[in-house]
C-alpha cells in the first residue's frame, strides 16, 4: 500500500493571503500547504479522497495518473472544490462515470454543486460523471475492503476511513477534520499501520483536534507511526516535528508512504 499527501493545510492554506508571519515566509519547502487529501493505492487500486481547490495541480505536481474510486469525507469547501477536475480520469476510465462515495450529507452537497455530473457516463468526452452511493460500514473490493465510521466535525460528520489491504494486510486509518474520536473510531484503528490524525494547532478549535487532542488519540490508538495533518500556519514543520513524541510526525505536500 502507497500513500501520498496531495494536501496538508486547512482551508485558508500555507501560507495565508496577507500574511508576513515565520510560516508564511518560510523557504521550508513543507511548509508549503495546499489543502488537505491524501491519494491510496492499494494493491494497484487508485482510491482519491477529497478534491481541494488545489487538486489539479496537486495531481500533476505527484503525477497521478490513474484513479478508480473517489471517496469525500464531508461536503466542506475545501474537499469538494475539485471535484469538477475529476473529469480527466472518467476519460481514463474509457468514457465511464467514476463511483464516488460519500455520506448522505455529502450526495446533497455534490447534488447541489455538480448536477450536470450525474449520471453513469460522461455527456461528451472531456465532461465528469459521478456514480453516487453512500459509503458503508464495510466496501469489499477485490484488493481489500476500506472501513467508515462517523468523527464529529462542528454541526456535520466526517468519513473516517480504514484500508486494509488484501494481499499484504497492512491498515491505514484515515481521520481528518474533526474534533474527537469516538470509542468506535479508536477500535477500528487499533493495529492500523498509520494513523493520520486532524491536528489544526496548537490551540483549541471548536471543530478540529488540536496537537496536544491529537497526541491523546494517537496514544490511544497506539499505532508505530501517526502522521498529523490538516496544519494550520501556526505550525513550523521542523520546530513541531521536534516536539512530537517519538512516533508521531507532521505531514508535508508530497510525502509518501510506502506501507
Amino acid at each position: 500500500m502507497e500513500i501520498i499527501f496531495l494536501g496538508t493545510g486547512t482551508s485558508q492554506g500555507v501560507p495565508m493571503i496577507a500574511c508576513d508571519c515565520a510560516v508564511c515566509t518560510s523557504t521550508d519547502p513543507r511548509n508549503k500547504r495546499t489543502r488537505s487529501s491524501v491519494h491510496v493505492v492499494m494493491d494497484g487500486l487508485h482510491v482519491q479522497v477529497d478534491a481541494a481547490p488545489e487538486f489539479r495541480l496537486q495531481c500533476l505536481r505527484e503525477n497521478v495518473r490513474q484513479l478508480d474510486l473517489f471517496i469525500l469525507t464531508h461536503g466542506h469547501t475545501d474537499h469538494i472544490t475539485g471535484m469538477d477536475d475529476l473529469r480527466r480520469f472518467c476519460d481514463l476510465l474509457g468514457g465511464v462515470g467514476l463511483p464516488v462515495y460519500t455520506t448522505d450529507e455529502g450526495i446533497s452537497r455534490v447534488l447541489a454543486m455538480y448536477p450536470y455530473a450525474i449520471m453513469e457516463r460522461p455527456v461528451v468526452k472531456g465532461y465528469p460523471a459521478f456514480k453516487m452511493a453512500e459509503l458503508p460500514a464495510v466496501l469489499h473490493l477485490p484488493q481489500g475492503t476500506i472501513q467508515s465510521t462517523l468523527l464529529p466535525h462542528g454541526g456535520t460528520n466526517t468519513l473516517g476511513l480504514i484500508f486494509t489491504e488484501r494481499s499484504s494486510g497492512r491498515k491505514f486509518a484515515y481521520y481528518t477534520d474533526c474534533k474527537r474520536v469516538p470509542r468506535e473510531g479508536v477500535a477500528l484503528a487499533k493495529g492500523a499501520d498509520l494513523v493520520v490524525l486532524d491536528s489544526l494547532r496548537p490551540l483549541p478549535h471548536p471543530s478540529h483536534m488540536s496537537i496536544p487532542e491529537a497526541i491523546e488519540v494517537a496514544k490511544e490508538i497506539a499505532a508505530p507511526r501517526t502522521v498529523l495533518t490538516h496544519l494550520t500556519h501556526l505550525n513550523d514543520h521542523a520546530e513541531l516535528a521536534a516536539e512530537l513524541p517519538a512516533g508521531i510526525e507532521p505531514a508535508y505536500d508530497g510525502l509518501r508512504i510506502a506501507l
